[in-house]
C-alpha cells in the first residue's frame, strides 16, 4: 500500500446544499479515508448568519474551529458561541446545530465516522432557534 496524497487546490470547494443549510456556505474536502477506515473530514465556511439545519451523527461528530467566531447548540439548548482554537465533541444520534455567529464568519473542520450511516439531516434551524439566548 502506498501513501495517498492529495494536494492543495486538487479537491475543489463547492456550495453546501441548500437542502440542509440556511445561507452560504462552502465545503471543501480533507479525507475520506478508505476502508476499512471511515474517517470524513471537511473544511467548512460559514459566512455571517449561515448554519447547518439540525441533525445527528451516527457515532458522534468533532469541529475545530480554525478561524472566526460562531455558534453551536443542542436541541432545546441555547446556542453557545465557538472562537479560533475551539474544538467540540458532539455525542452520537445528539441533535444539534453549528455555523457562524450573526456579524461574523467562522471556519471549522468538521470530522466523524461514517461507516454505513451517514449524517441524518432534520428541519432547519429557526431564526427564533439561532438567537435564543
Amino acid at each position: 500500500m502506498s501513501l495517498i496524497i492529495h494536494r492543495n487546490g486538487d479537491r475543489p470547494s463547492r456550495m453546501a446544499p441548500a437542502e440542509y443549510f440556511t445561507g452560504t456556505v462552502l465545503m471543501t474536502p480533507i479525507v475520506q479515508a478508505p476502508e476499512p477506515a471511515s474517517l470524513r473530514a471537511l473544511s467548512v465556511t460559514f459566512a455571517p448568519g449561515a448554519r447547518t439545519n439540525w441533525h445527528t451523527h451516527p457515532l458522534g461528530q468533532t469541529l475545530h474551529v480554525t478561524s472566526g467566531q460562531g455558534l453551536i447548540a443542542l436541541r432545546d439548548g441555547a446556542p453557545e458561541v465557538i472562537r479560533a482554537g475551539d474544538t467540540v465533541y458532539i455525542p452520537p444520534e445528539v441533535e444539534h446545530w453549528h455555523g457562524a455567529g450573526p456579524e461574523t464568519a467562522m471556519t471549522h473542520i468538521a470530522m466523524q465516522e461514517e461507516p454505513e450511516a451517514e449524517t441524518t439531516w432534520l428541519d432547519p434551524v429557526s431564526d427564533a432557534d439561532y438567537a435564543k439566548s
